[in-house]
């Protein structure tokens, strides 16, 4: 692990690839349409809001002051300058919110509704946390999986929202306080202004890249400039909270190092580049063809930024082929594989799996259910978090989910959040998988057949798509793909920060060794037993359905500051469907008057 030898200490397996920031972006110029500046108005209020700090009553919980986020963090002036400035390019990202609406929708549909058509506070968690999981692999603090509990979290308790958008947060509590819920369009502009503040974030790691290669971020830098300084960006995200953003020499002593190793890091330089010709691609008819090309900072924030959209998706291949190493372990083909086995790879493996006995048992990637010989499940690895990168403030770069691609089909055909057994049956026999790709209709086990029926009839003739037994089946159908829904008392195992200071994630030789030995210390009888036992399908009846509100909320009467944040809360949310009917429009406009102005970021 080259990134690890150059910074002097071991990192966990994943963190020897390449990591993102997001980007802090600067305003993108372009024409102004004026007959949508009451939407740019509208949104410009609307920013305000999710910049002005609150004085509300739960503000003991937010974390703004925690020394987590102190180093990293930036300060509302700053929040509400750049927000102010990028509202020129957010008229122009309608695009930007159609592509969320897009990818919200299907699931929007299938997921259960108040009697206004609209999603609880659980719900919204759900669907919010899904986008960010499967559009980008980010974990976002506060969003962790759910874990099967009863009692979720919801989206007010994100990290990010509770430091940088109080006003955000009130309006969501009293939301949930009356009853109200959230439309998609509610929905789409929350997750649209989230990633807004993700990007916004890090701008202070992009300064300290131009720093760490001796440039000022006033004046244009050539290609050549350009490059090193995303590869150093790059890099001290990887680093997290322990980079040093000071030591300009220490910092390219190291990228020369890791230059000289090859390995990860060239696919880091791969990317970089890939990203750097695609905004040249994108800008080319406003280069000079007859002149070098010059980067200012807005062009390396936006370039950045398309790191950041891409990121999740490109690292993704890492975690394909570490999964693919695992699968060749799997000799039942059940999404299991031998603790022994994961334990046993050869130092010139590709990777070599050594987490310990009880954070396997914690995360519930560890199956007992035959004490003597446990075994690890796949899919509940993968998306563990000792296999999440290191992290901004706010959010980790994690695994993408297989089976949240199979579920959002399922939502997709069935758009509603029950079915019957019948069509959930004919539904899975044709869906593929990375491990199921049938030319004809699967054909599912007797046992797994009548499962679906059982569940469907527990709840009245019709299986719901996100409780814990459908899940349950979901991993027994796609065992490879799907986690087994482990209950968990405490989520926040599941987060990587829960273990980010934890000796007890990685397991001593000593322990490994063990436990390989007594895989081979055992008796050809026992072998011999183990196998004469049919495989049993591994069941639990314990149902939990996680996006099923409390029966009734405790209701307050609106008086003194609880009149204030209701009328806070219709504002808000009037200004956030304004947002998104109005950027939509507006790109629409823009689309048809490009050319008009010159967008190129660019000094020449």
């Amino acid at each position: 692990q080259p990134c690890a030898q150059a910074f002097g200490f071991e990192l966990p397996r994943r963190l020897s690839f390449p990591l993102h920031t997001p980007a802090g972006l600067p305003p993108r110029q372009g024409s102004c349409i004026p007959n949508r500046m009451e939407s740019m108005q509208t949104f410009f209020f609307l920013c305000l809001a999710l910049a002005i700090p609150s004085h509300a009553s739960t503000g003991a919980h937010f974390r703004g002051s925690t020394s987590e986020a102190a180093g990293l963090r930036v300060e509302t002036g700053e929040v509400e300058f750049s927000i102010r400035s990028s509202m020129e390019a957010l008229v122009r990202g309608g695009g930007r919110l159609s592509g969320i609406e897009a990818a919200l929708s299907q699931t929007f549909k299938a997921l259960p509704k108040n009697s206004r058509g609209r999603l609880s506070p659980r719900a919204v968690r759900y669907l919010v946390h899904g986008y960010f999981a499967k559009e980008h692999g980010w974990l976002i603090r506060g969003l962790e999986r759910h874990g099967m509990q009863a009692d979720t979290s919801e989206v007010h308790e994100a990290s990010i929202l509770q430091d940088r958008a109080p006003a955000l947060v009130e309006a969501l509590l009293e939301a949930r306080q009356a009853d109200r819920g959230l439309a998609l369009e509610d929905i789409v502009a929350m997750v649209a202004a989230v990633e807004r503040l993700i990007f916004d974030e890090s701008i202070q790691l992009l300064e300290a890249a131009y720093s760490l290669n001796y440039l000022t971020t006033e004046g244009p830098m050539d290609e050549g400039e350009l490059h090193e300084v995303l590869r150093s960006y790059l890099l001290i995200f990887e680093m997290g909270m322990r980079s040093n953003l000071s030591d300009a020499r220490k910092h390219q002593a190291i990228k020369r190092k890791l230059e000289r190793a090859g390995g990860s890091y060239s696919m880091l330089v791969e990317f970089e580049e890939d990203a750097v010709r695609n905004f040249g691609f994108s800008h080319r008819h406003q280069m000079n063809p007859f002149a070098d090309n010059q980067y200012t900072f807005q062009a390396a924030s936006h370039i950045v930024e398309d790191l950041a959209q891409a990121y999740g998706k490109w690292q993704n291949a890492e975690c394909r082929q570490m999964k693919e190493e695992l699968i060749k372990l799997d000799v039942d083909g059940d999404g299991r594989v031998p603790l022994s086995s994961f334990y046993a790879q050869p130092e010139t493996s590709s990777y070599q799996f050594t987490e310990s006995r009880e954070y396997l048992q914690t995360i519930g990637a560890l199956d007992e259910t035959v004490s003597s010989t446990p075994r690890v499940r796949i899919a509940n690895y993968m998306l563990g978090p000792s296999n999440c990168i290191a992290s901004s403030s706010y959010y980790s770069v994690c695994c993408l989910s297989e089976c949240e691609a199979i579920l959002n089909e399922l939502e997709g055909t069935v758009q509603a959040p029950t079915a019957p057994a019948t069509r959930l049956l004919g539904i899975v026999a044709n869906l593929t998988s990375s491990s199921y790709a049938p030319e004809a209709p699967r054909q599912l086990p007797e046992d797994l057949r009548d499962k679906i029926h059982v569940i469907a009839e527990r709840h009245g003739g019709e299986a719901p798509l996100h409780g814990r037994l459908f899940a349950q089946w979901l991993h027994s159908a796609f065992p490879q793909e799907c986690p087994y829904p482990h209950m968990h008392e405490n989520t926040d195992v599941l987060s990587p920060g829960h273990w980010l200071n934890s000796g007890s994630v990685t397991a001593p030789k000593e322990e490994r060794a063990r436990t390989i030995d007594q895989a081979g210390n055992a008796t050809e009888e026992a072998y011999q037993a183990a196998e004469a036992q049919p495989q049993a399908l591994e069941w639990s009846d314990d149902e939990i359905l996680p996006l099923e509100e409390p029966a009734q909320r405790s209701r307050v009467a609106l008086g003194g500051n609880a009149a204030r944040l209701a009328v806070q809360l219709a504002v808000l949310l009037a200004l956030l469907r304004a947002a998104f009917s109005g950027l939509r429009a507006a790109a629409s406009a823009s689309g048809r008057n490009a050319g008009k102005g010159s967008l190129l970021p660019m000094s020449m």
